[in-house]
């Protein structure tokens, strides 16, 4: 794909979203980006892992249903299943940038070669118009 300069009517995909933030909202976004990325690696979720095994010691001498519900829901389920599934979303997201990269190349090379293309018709027609203009004065000269 040789022509992949810039095209006016292809957007890429990451500029759509673009936001110009400025100082409390840019720190805020900062900071729940690095939070974000920091808990949603499977690194996180191995300590919360061990966090949770730490805790099912006293649950299981308590041996109450409660108690039971109560940590699996809350340990099991919200301390580390969750950074698994942010790593999931992380590894789709990826594969979706790429998709959209790759979208993008090909659009600006259709939109490019759409241009090329509209160009040469355009000379085309005008060929064509001169060579009907010479026909056209063949076929008055041969009438006189």
């Amino acid at each position: 794909m040789d022509n992949l300069k810039p095209h006016k009517h292809v957007i890429h995909p990451k500029e759509i979203l673009k936001k110009d933030l400025r100082g409390v909202d840019k720190l805020n976004d900062w900071l729940a980006v690095k939070i974000t990325k920091s808990v949603g690696t499977m690194w996180c979720a191995y300590a919360f892992i061990v966090l949770d095994l730490l805790e099912l010691g006293p649950v299981v001498k308590v041996n109450n249903m409660i108690t039971w519900v109560t940590y699996i829901s809350q340990t099991v389920l919200q301390l580390v299943l969750l950074p698994i599934i942010m790593v999931g979303q992380q590894v789709i997201q990826d594969q979706n940038d790429a998709k959209a990269e790759v979208d993008h190349r090909t659009l600006t090379y259709l939109a490019n070669l759409q241009d090329k293309q509209m160009v040469e018709l355009a000379n085309q027609n005008k060929i064509l118009e001169s060579l009907m203009k010479i026909n056209d004065s063949k076929e008055l000269i041969k009438s006189k």
